[in-house]
């Protein structure tokens, strides 16, 4: 079976030769942007034996507020960036690239942060969350704004560019920060706008449910939120794929490898990836459709690729051997 018809096969829960895995890390120095990052990303493809592309969006964490905000007052100046903004287009760019030079070998996915990651990036999450206290209304229509944004970019990623879906990144819902009916009430709306707007030319997209921090998460804000493909920190959350299959209600999820330094993937010989991979593929079933190998979160871009590639080339292995 060909990549892109495994993962494809995976996602919709239809019969697969073997899981399919997918890792990726952030990209430094040269490598954040233009035709090196475009370089970067297939390299890492050609060399990591993983069976899709997620391409990382890189130089875009700072969204540009396009009014220079000081005090809580003037949220609701900020005004959509427009589809022609340079923000916007050098995005579509390097993912249109990326789907170039792939040749439709692979599923290629584009990483996407929801708004109120944006938001926080753009002006530090200190100030945004004092001001979402001083003046709630004023941040909600910030970040309608900014789900604007978010539309104009999915429309000419899946209008232009062949990606197959996005990777949506959803933040903020750590157990300190908000309560679950605060989280549903502020955030949710601005989350699941864009995702279901995405969901108009796509079934395979998917969403992370990011613990960058190392902080528990309310899992239950995004747990019936319309993706195909659920990933969140298996290590920091305590729920295991087996038992997120049954949390988010039978959909597609990926995980079940810690994307720290600690973790068997960074840390670990090949031989011990290859062992760790061998048990997890017998827990869950080499053939079931519906699960996706792959990390907690980004991995740490020092990784040492051949640990990458081990798991895959493992998989390969058991497959051939029945």
């Amino acid at each position: 079976m060909d990549r892109k018809s495994r993962v494809e096969n995976a996602i919709r829960q239809k019969p697969i030769d073997r899981i399919p895995v997918g890792f990726w890390f952030h990209f430094a120095g040269e490598e954040r942007e233009g035709e090196p990052c475009v370089q970067a990303h297939l390299r890492h493809f050609r060399e990591s034996n993983t069976d899709f592309l997620k391409v990382m969006s890189d130089s875009f964490f700072e969204y540009p507020i396009s009014y220079d905000v000081q005090s809580a007052s003037e949220w609701r100046k900020v005004r959509p960036l427009g589809k022609d903004h340079p923000y916007i287009r050098k995005q579509v760019e390097r993912v249109k690239r990326v789907c170039e030079e792939t040749h439709g070998e692979c599923c290629v996915f584009y990483n996407v942060f929801a708004p109120f990651s944006l938001i926080r990036f753009a002006k530090g999450d200190e100030m945004v969350m004092a001001h979402l206290k001083e003046n709630e209304e004023g941040i909600l229509a910030a970040l309608e704004a900014i789900s604007e944004d978010n539309f104009s970019l999915c429309r000419a990623l899946f209008e232009e560019t062949g990606c197959s879906g996005i990777y949506y990144a959803v933040q903020g819902g750590e157990k300190y920060r908000f309560t679950v009916p605060e989280y549903r009430r502020l955030i949710s709306p601005s989350d699941r706008v864009v995702l279901d707007y995405a969901n108009r030319y796509s079934d395979l997209n998917m969403i992370h449910m990011c613990a960058w921090a190392g902080d528990a998460n309310n899992l239950e804000v995004w747990q019936d939120y319309p993706a195909a493909v659920f990933n969140w920190a298996v290590y920091i959350e305590g729920l295991s794929l087996q038992e997120g299959i049954r949390f988010f209600g039978g959909k597609t999820v990926m995980g079940g490898f810690d994307n720290r330094k600690t973790g068997v993937l960074y840390s670990g010989s090949l031989e011990e990836i290859s062992g760790f991979t061998r048990g997890l593929a017998g827990e869950v079933g080499l053939k079931t459709p519906g699960i996706i190998f792959g990390a907690d979160c980004t991995l740490s871009n020092d990784i040492d690729r051949s640990h990458i590639r081990a798991v895959g080339d493992t998989l390969d292995a058991m497959t051939a051997a029945q």
